[in-house]
């Protein structure tokens, strides 16, 4: 076999691999069925593991993660607990729908670690469903002559901190309950969380 015929065989199998190539590529892109590109064993997120408070008919927690939002370094209000604790109120506004939000943080400035399991109040069935909360915080409206608790869902479930952790020396836990708004006209009430004393707070909003 020549030289020159030895080239062109060469090049007629390359054309041949050229060309189913690109009929390979041609009948790819026209599979419309196939799945987009980055999904390939993608599926539907999962519904979640329960109903939120909204489903329950409850108002629904902006959440309003505890301190979002708030500046640390605004100080509304301080009320001294017991062991060296001390709760510092950074936020008290009114919410759309009604409500009234109390933001702040409890520090430990004593010297032993401290727990939050009187904070949820003494009615039974609150502590049990919100174990080391901030449940059994008041307001109370001295113009208005009205007592008003933390907001709950139709299972009991606060729309407050929960399962707060045990606080050493040094250390803060950021809270937030919810409650009732009072009437318009009222700018300032009374707050009481459970071992705490009580502090006047200014509405704001």
């Amino acid at each position: 076999m020549s030289m020159r015929r030895t080239t062109t065989t060469r090049r007629a199998m390359t054309a041949v691999t050229v060309t189913a190539a690109l009929a390979l590529a041609l009948a790819g892109c026209g599979d419309d069925g196939g799945e987009e590109p980055g999904n390939e064993g993608s599926s539907a997120p999962s519904a979640p593991a329960s109903p939120s408070a909204e489903d329950k008919g409850a108002p629904q927690q902006e959440d309003t993660a505890a301190g979002e939002n708030v500046d640390p370094d605004v100080k509304l209000a301080e009320a001294r607990g017991q062991g060296g604790l001390v709760l510092v109120i950074n936020e008290v506004k009114r919410d759309s729908g009604g409500f009234l939000t109390v933001q702040g943080e409890i520090n430990n400035e004593g010297t032993q670690i401290r727990t939050a399991s009187a904070w949820a109040g003494s009615e039974v069935s609150i502590v049990q469903k919100n174990p080391n909360s901030v449940a059994g915080a008041t307001l109370v409206d001295k113009a208005g002559k009205k007592r008003y608790y933390v907001l709950r869902d139709t299972d009991s479930r606060c729309l407050c901190t929960t399962a707060i952790a045990s606080i050493g020396p040094g250390k803060a836990a950021p809270i937030f309950m919810q409650f009732p708004a009072p009437p318009q006209g009222t700018t300032e009430v009374d707050f009481n969380l459970p071992t705490f004393a009580t502090t006047s707070l200014k509405i704001s909003g």
